[in-house]
């Protein structure tokens, strides 16, 4: 599979991103600059983690606007898998691809720690590989990670089975100090109703090898290899 990763003025994850393809799923994998407006060839993109254009206004308001964001709301309209991580998932916010909002972190404080997720569906691209309940020890940094929603789409959400990412112990129990952020429902990330777009705060692109900390984040990755595969085989 061909990975494209997303590369806006202040995105300080792209790099990280292309070597977690390149390194750790030995997958042809390419930058993508915000002004291009054609993904043809790709079969997944990935938007990283940074600053985009400086957070000014709020984290991903100005990114949205990027010639290249039309071009991934068709890809993701083909079907494309899509993945935001940290800054990629207030992107995939703003445009209006995934519901609700990333506000700053309840303790106003930038955090910077590993965490644990429990991942609560495996019905998606970017966790086919991974079983339901599976705990994922994975690296944040962020001081806008705090997911909301008003609780009519809250509740659609939790119905749809759209949470994919919760914030838990090492053991999988929910529990204030597990939640890093105060993010609704312990939420760490969600998904579309197509269930191609996956967003998250966790960085699962810095966690691909043990030797920087963990390797839990490469099942996230890799993930998306044995959905195409599957894809492939059931055509």
């Amino acid at each position: 599979m061909r990975f494209g990763v997303i590369t806006f003025p202040g995105s300080n994850g792209d790099h990280d991103a292309l070597k977690a393809i390149e390194l750790g799923l030995k997958q042809p994998v390419e930058a993508i600059w915000y002004r291009e407006t054609n993904l043809d060839g790709f079969d997944c993109i990935l938007i990283p983690g940074g600053f985009s254009y400086g957070d000014y206004l709020r984290a991903g308001a100005i990114a949205r606007f990027a010639p290249v964001m039309e071009s991934v709301a068709e890809f993701a309209k083909k079907g494309g898998p899509i993945l935001g991580m940290c800054n990629g998932f207030q992107v995939l916010t703003e445009a209006g691809m995934l519901p609700g909002a990333l506000l700053p972190n309840g303790s106003l404080q930038f955090r910077s720690q590993w965490v644990h997720v429990q991942v609560e569906r495996s019905d998606t691209p970017w966790t086919a590989g991974i079983d339901d309940g599976t705990v994922l020890k994975l690296p944040i940094a962020h001081g806008g990670g705090r997911y909301f929603a008003d609780p009519k789409t809250l509740a659609r959400l939790e119905e749809n089975g759209q949470v994919i990412f919760r914030y838990t112990d090492a053991s999988g129990n929910r529990a204030p100090d597990a939640n890093p952020n105060d993010s609704l429902n312990d939420i760490a990330g969600i998904c579309n109703e197509q269930r191609n777009i996956v967003g998250l705060m966790p960085h699962p692109e810095r966690a691909f090898d043990t030797i920087i900390g963990g390797d839990d984040g490469i099942k996230v990755l890799s993930s998306v290899l044995e959905a195409g595969i599957a894809a492939v085989a059931g055509r």
